[in-house]
């Protein structure tokens, strides 16, 4: 993929990252809420703890499920990372087979000098 396409790609999904930041910040804050109410849920003894734990998870889940459209900003931001890896590469060329015959006569080669 040459730079222009790249620039064009990185361009419109910068954009698309930008648009649902808000999305991401209010999945990541959802996410918090549930790591917190699971986390509590798992270590708390009574009844009572452990039915206000599952609530406080449930309302994140609930939390997280509205905040969806936070997915294509993450995918976003995953192909501006791709981009930026390979804004820079070179094309590789066929490897070179290590063939021990080969390494063999040219250590023989060097040794009988």
């Amino acid at each position: 993929m040459n730079k222009f396409w790249m620039t064009v790609i990185g361009v419109i999904a910068g954009i698309i990252a930008l648009s649902n930041l808000g999305p991401i910040i209010g999945l990541a804050f959802s996410g918090v809420i549930i790591y917190i109410g699971v986390h509590y849920y798992l270590r708390s003894t009574s009844t009572a703890a452990k039915i206000l734990w599952a609530i406080v998870g449930t309302v994140g889940a609930l939390s997280a499920v509205s905040n969806v459209p936070a997915i294509i900003g993450v995918l976003a931001i995953a192909v501006l990372w791709y981009i930026y890896k390979n804004w820079n590469e070179e094309t590789i060329a066929a490897p070179v087979k290590n063939d021990p015959f080969t390494n063999f006569e040219k250590q023989w080669d060097k040794l009988t000098k």
